[in-house]
């Protein structure tokens, strides 16, 4: 279904009280500067059940009153970034706030969601990164209910501190006595160092791209995990069957000596001695890459991926974090990169981020927690977001392929086995 999304009204919303001098130069990490220039978007979803007795004025006038005075607090998101994308200037120009009409109704949405489609629901394009650090988008629904469309720039923080701050700004907005606290000391721990050579724009794609929902139940994951043996988590366990049904489909195509890679994205927090507490605000992750050599004659074993998907993430500890503050462990992994490209041949990278255990439901600005909340497709090929659903122990998949790739992926028998079909749903995104 098309959405049909008409803009009514834009402003800037500042921060409710000025930003002292002393952090009006927020300086960016080594980790911000090698993150991807893109914007991370998410949509919540509010039924029209729970906001009954609000009309679309005083829904947007609490919103933007909260939004003002969590932002004296995330003082970062105010600002905007320098031309050399090196630090912030924290000097209160404020955050894009735009209001919209959706004609149609939430349910429509979300009982069978098309990603590209929600990309309407957010501020920004997501590959169209500025000097603006964040907006929101206020989309109001024909039956009366809500979404509300968010953007954060990856340049200066991950897919923890975007939900941190979503629930610290929900906070405000129920009036709750507990102030948030973030730690804005990124650059402290990783210092920002030169990345020339680096492109934070490579693997950024705008067409040939079309993104799927996939729905995976509680039971199929658990039986994944069973299949991969104890050990393997929920995600490890999906993300290396999605990834295995990927290379099966592709694979006879590929160069004799094509290595295919899995790369996952670790949150670092919990890794570092002492560990960070979740509400350290900034890029606090690094990747990891499992590679397997195929060619047209071998098979896929599933139980040996998992279990080097498994033994690389491990990998990822304090003794890896102690050398990655001291510099040379993202160089070395890139190194290690170019090694088995020329080693091996060519490298295809498939991607794959989670945000299942974040607190993604938690976001009551006091009309209740969402309905459902949503990914709008991203701009990458070969890229899989995985999203705890709301009940039942299940993930939501979100692939980004080629579009021949697609086809193939789609109509792979073992993947339609287990996928939740009826919610499958999917837009091409030609731009």
């Amino acid at each position: 279904m098309m959405l049909e999304v008409e803009v009514i009204s834009k402003e800037i919303i500042k921060p409710s009280s000025p930003t002292k001098d002393h952090v009006r130069h927020y300086q960016l990490s080594f980790l911000d500067q090698v993150s991807p220039m893109v914007y991370n978007p998410i949509v919540l979803f509010y039924s029209c059940d729970g906001i009954t007795q609000f009309n679309r004025t005083t829904i947007s006038e609490k919103l933007k009153k909260s939004l003002s005075d969590v932002l004296t607090h995330f003082y970062p998101l105010a600002g905007r970034v320098n031309g050399n994308s090196t630090f912030v200037n924290c000097y209160d120009e404020g955050v894009p706030y735009l209001e919209a009409r959706v004609k149609c109704k939430v349910v429509d949405v979300i009982r069978k969601p098309v990603p590209g489609e929600l990309n309407r629901l957010v501020p920004f394009l997501l590959h169209d990164v500025t000097d603006i650090t964040f907006g929101v988008q206020l989309n109001v629904f024909d039956c009366g209910g809500i979404a509300i469309g968010a953007c954060l720039s990856h340049q200066i923080a991950d897919g923890l501190s975007f939900f941190t701050f979503l629930n610290c700004w929900a906070a405000i907005a129920r009036e709750e006595s507990v102030l948030p606290n973030p730690q804005f000391i990124s650059a402290k721990l990783f210092p920002p160092k030169n990345i020339s050579g680096f492109d934070p724009r490579s693997g950024i794609v705008k067409e040939n791209i079309i993104c799927k929902m996939f729905v995976f139940d509680g039971s199929v994951v658990e039986n994944l995990r069973a299949r991969y043996a104890a050990g393997a988590t929920r995600v490890e366990a999906l993300s290396v069957f999605i990834w295995s049904r990927y290379v099966a489909v592709t694979r006879k195509q590929s160069l004799p000596q094509r290595t295919y890679a899995v790369i996952h994205a670790v949150n670092l927090r919990p890794k570092m001695e002492p560990p960070l507490p979740p509400d350290s605000f900034g890029n606090y992750y690094r990747i990891t890459m499992t590679t397997s050599s195929l060619n047209t004659e071998e098979e896929c074993n599933d139980l040996d991926l998992a279990k080097q998907v498994r033994d690389q993430i491990k990998k990822i500890d304090k003794d890896y974090v102690r050398k990655l503050q001291d510099g040379n462990e993202h160089s070395n992994f890139l190194k290690d990169i170019s090694f088995r490209v020329l080693e091996k041949g060519e490298l295809v990278s498939f991607n794959i981020t989670s945000l299942c255990r974040f607190p993604l439901y938690d976001s009551d600005f006091g009309w209740g927690k969402p309905t459902w909340v949503g990914s709008p497709a991203l701009t990458f090929k070969n890229l899989v977001v995985l999203i705890d659903a709301k009940n039942g122990g299940g993930i939501e998949a979100y692939v980004s392929l080629k579009v021949e790739d697609m086809a193939k992926f789609e109509a792979d028998e073992e993947l339609l086995a287990l996928v939740n079909t009826p919610r499958a749903s999917s837009f091409m995104r030609a731009m």
